[in-house]
């Protein structure tokens, strides 16, 4: 993953190296610092550092109209969920991410290392939930809810905002009235439901139809 920070538009501010660390180090001397193996444990909160971390400055991209294809988590609470969602964003094309103030911290360690490295890829825009939709007005925001309409019977339109909510309480009401589209994955009737950044996944591979570059 620092490998992959150096080639993004993410700045670092400094790398940490452990005393016994032979790996792939990317970053120019002047931002390294070697330090004891002892230190680099107190630095890194994994229970087993891989012995090479940056200290990165968090960009601010303030809140900006949608294009294209967007995400907008809308409350997902937990850190690994909202990290394999931005890593599956990336994957599949839609780099502008939308987080409402319920969100999980999506530069939180646990959500920076469940993104695989799609947190330095995607646009992230943390807001108020009235903010976002405002800039969504005349936009087509797409809901996804379990009643909705099948998703792989769905044609979707050229540009839309993918809604994924609350792994407990799913997308509030406010976003709800908000939506042009519910949609939903078919599933057994012995199965309620499935985990947030799995449906995410799955609905925005299939809104792709094939037009992934």
């Amino acid at each position: 993953m620092a490998t992959e920070c150096q080639k993004s538009s993410f700045s670092v501010e400094k790398v940490f190296v452990a005393e016994n660390y032979t790996g792939e180090n990317p970053f120019a001397d002047e931002l390294t610092v070697r330090v004891s193996d002892d230190v680099f444990r107190y630095l890194s909160d994994e229970k087993t550092p891989q012995g090479i971390l940056c200290r990165v400055r968090i960009p601010d991209t303030g809140l900006r109209s949608p294009k294209g294809r967007c995400l907008l988590l809308d409350g997902v609470a937990d850190p690994g969920n909202v990290g394999t969602i931005l890593r599956t964003a990336n994957a599949a094309g839609y780099d502008r991410v939308y987080l409402t103030e319920q969100c999980a911290d999506p530069f939180s360690p646990k959500s920076v290392r469940a993104s695989m490295s799609g947190v330095f890829f995607t646009e992230i825009c943390r807001g108020d939930r009235a903010e976002i939709l405002a800039l969504m007005e005349g936009f087509p925001v797409v809901i996804a809810d379990m009643g909705g309409v099948d998703v792989f019977s769905f044609a979707p339109p050229k540009d839309f905002v993918l809604v994924i909510g609350n792994e407990a309480n799913g997308v509030s009401n406010e976003v709800k009235s908000a939506a042009a589209h519910t949609v939903k994955i078919p599933m057994r009737n012995t199965q309620e439901s499935l985990n947030a950044a799995v449906s995410a996944g799955i609905i925005m591979y299939v809104l792709q139809k094939g037009q992934l570059e």
